[in-house]
């Protein structure tokens, strides 16, 4: 028991840190979220991919709360807005509402081929195709599906910082 305390008081906290990050000295409009995002998630009709790579942003690998990123039920508790899938005629009133309900400044993300360009969905009579059809979007995150540090690199530049390196 003494061993595994000492080894542990030695290591300290094991675990990946998130990405380093800084401020992009060529903007010019200081970022209003300071690194922290409330995530509002809004699936338009998709087949779940970008979601399960949504979630996986949630374990222990990824730490979105460590970096600042949380997930909330409430538009009114938002700052970003991901949508996922090619918007359907039917959750067109349902994602102009939940965008209505957020308070300003706000970001609204477009995750993955579908909601980006409709995806293979495009053209078809029961899709609005993108979501920037409905919707004026901030970012567009392309991918089927985007992989975990695709979107966590998107949710970084939503927050008003970049990547270091």
């Amino acid at each position: 028991m003494y061993r595994i305390l000492r080894e542990t008081l030695r290591l300290g906290k094991v675990g990946e840190k998130p990405p380093l990050t800084e401020r992009d000295p060529a903007s010019t409009s200081p970022s209003c979220f300071r690194h922290s995002l409330s995530i509002r998630h809004v699936d338009a009709g998709s087949c779940n991919g970008c979601e399960l790579e949504l979630n996986a942003l949630s374990g222990p690998h990824y730490g979105l709360e460590q970096a600042g990123f949380r997930f909330t039920a409430s538009p009114r508790h938002a700052d970003v807005l991901t949508v996922s899938g090619p918007v359907t005629r039917h959750m067109v009133a349902a994602l102009q509402d939940c965008h209505n309900a957020m308070p300003e400044p706000r970001r609204i993300i477009a995750i993955g081929d579908c909601a980006c360009c409709g995806g293979v969905f495009r053209g078809s009579y029961a899709v609005m195709d993108g979501v920037a059809a409905v919707l004026p979007v901030d970012l567009q995150i392309p991918g089927c599906p985007p992989d975990p540090d695709a979107l966590l690199r998107g949710l970084l530049q939503a927050s008003g910082e970049r990547m270091g390196g």
